[in-house]
């Protein structure tokens, strides 16, 4: 089978929204549910200012990913057209694309973490202090120039259709791992899945959870590179320097503002550059102790 350069117009009905529109009533519903459960039993799992900042990201980031399918597509369609390689669409081509696409999500998740530009396009995933299946919402509007991390899987080949399905697959796969009423799994589904146990520890500030189990489907990328780590204190949600607001606006976008306005008083473009892929918890730690070395200061005034 030979490969068949594409064109935009060949691909434009792929609307990569398409499978979440139709999980979304499903989605819907048990968020309900389980904020109905957590109501009943005073488990105080849902604040409800959090619970609308999220589901207002999460529906403005859909809106977004339809107005910018065109531009997302032409990005893959340029890359897939100039490939040498080709994997024709079959049964298996759509495993293989898994493992990679899985694979190149461990990583871009991890730099996402690791360093301050790529963790604004991040951060509003995890500002929330509550855990639950809403918190799968927060998705952030500036998320898609992280397409740049999907080029290696692009690169290789595959379909248009087999890449798109795949990721929303695992989009959605995100969503049932976000919350606190399933417990462990059996051990053959944690050791190799991403759990709602191990993404708990990815949600947590906990000291010894940071940075911890980027897994996006498969939790055995985070086992092979050293950075896995079981669920046993109970997690404290939120980020390393709080941000007390529910604007979804300030929620999405707190981050950039900081970044930007720390890079305007860089004293060289080294050191702007530094800032902008430095360590985002070292600089939050760094934050916080000038702000409780200020505090102290005025109190023995």
């Amino acid at each position: 089978m030979e490969k068949v350069k594409l064109s935009l117009e060949d691909v434009a009905n792929l609307d990569f929204t398409t499978i979440i529109w139709i999980a979304a009533p499903v989605m819907f519903s048990l968020v309900a549910l389980e904020s109905y459960f957590s109501y009943k039993q005073n488990k105080k799992l849902y604040e409800g200012k959090d619970f609308l900042a999220s589901t207002f990201i999460g529906v403005v980031n859909i809106l977004l990913n339809g107005v910018m399918k065109l531009g997302v597509f032409a990005f893959f369609l340029f890359f897939y057209n100039i490939t040498p390689f080709f994997i024709p669409m079959t049964w298996w081509s759509f495993i293989l694309c898994f493992i990679a696409l899985d694979f190149v999500r461990y990583w871009s998740h991890r730099i996402a973490h690791e360093q301050r530009f790529w963790w604004s396009t991040h951060v509003v995933h995890h500002n929330s202090e509550y855990y639950n299946l809403s918190t799968s919402f927060r998705l952030s509007w500036t998320q898609n120039l992280k397409i740049i991390f999907f080029l290696p899987v692009i690169l290789m080949g595959f379909h248009p259709f087999v890449f798109l399905v795949i990721h929303q697959l695992e989009v959605l796969y995100q969503f049932w791992i976000h919350t606190e009423y399933i417990k462990k799994l059996p051990k053959p589904i944690e050791y190799i899945f991403t759990t709602p146990s191990h993404h708990r520890v990815h949600h947590s500030k906990n000291e010894k959870y940071l940075d911890k189990n980027y897994g996006s489907t498969l939790i055995i990328w985070d086992r092979i590179f050293g950075t896995f780590e079981e669920e046993i204190e109970k997690p404290v949600y939120g980020i390393t320097k709080p941000i007390d607001t529910y604007n979804p606006f300030m929620l999405v976008f707190h981050e950039w503002i900081a970044l930007f306005k720390d890079m305007t008083k860089a004293k060289s473009a080294k050191h702007a550059f530094q800032m902008a892929f430095g360590s985002p918890v070292d600089y939050h730690k760094d934050e916080m102790k000038k702000m409780k070395i200020k505090q102290a200061g005025l109190k023995n005034k």
